[in-house]
């Protein structure tokens, strides 16, 4: 099914909850598009990373070390950067370590501590990798003017900032 065929079931599917459910926000039809729309660029990215056997998650993890001043961070920041869990973390890292894209190994300045690393091999990996995908990236946003994309960025900062502000009970998900 395309992705145009797939919204326009979702708009079919909104409208008939809404015809049971008239009280039911637009907001929700928004949420459910934003949804897609991410699972979808997941997808497109993950398909331009399977030829380097990488997935979203170990790909976000070696950016954000790439894009670091020092190369360096500890799992805990890693996780919140990345949005992983510890024990995901812990994957993606033994995935990394083991192709020789970072280190892993205690800090100079508190032995207690873990810091990962980028390699000069992971970086390497970066430059060569990454430019590989602007030209997909560039057809996604094909038809969009400067003013579109700050007013995407800021309407997506909006929501950012929305979504922080909602308080959860204990053992709610964040």
């Amino acid at each position: 099914m395309s992705l145009i065929d797939h919204l326009k079931w979702l708009d079919e599917g909104i409208a008939g909850v809404r015809a049971a459910i008239p009280e039911m926000p637009e907001d929700a039809a928004l949420c459910r598009v934003l949804m897609l729309l991410s699972e979808r660029m997941q997808t497109e990215f993950e398909y331009k990373l399977r030829p380097y056997k990488l997935n979203d998650s170990e790909f976000r993890t070696l950016i954000t070390l790439f894009s670091r001043p020092d190369g360096s961070s500890t799992p805990g920041e890693l996780c919140v950067f990345t949005s992983q869990g510890a024990t995901n973390m812990t994957r993606i890292a033994n995935a990394l370590v083991k192709r020789g894209l970072i280190t892993r190994g205690p800090s100079a300045e508190d032995r207690r501590r873990v810091v990962m690393q980028i390699t000069t091999a992971g970086r390497r990996f970066v430059l060569k990798m990454l430019p590989t995908m602007f030209p997909r990236l560039k057809l996604i946003f094909t038809g969009f003017s400067d003013a579109d994309r700050r007013n995407l960025s800021r309407l997506l900062r909006k929501l950012a900032y929305n979504l922080s502000q909602l308080k959860y009970e204990a053992g709610d998900p964040p």
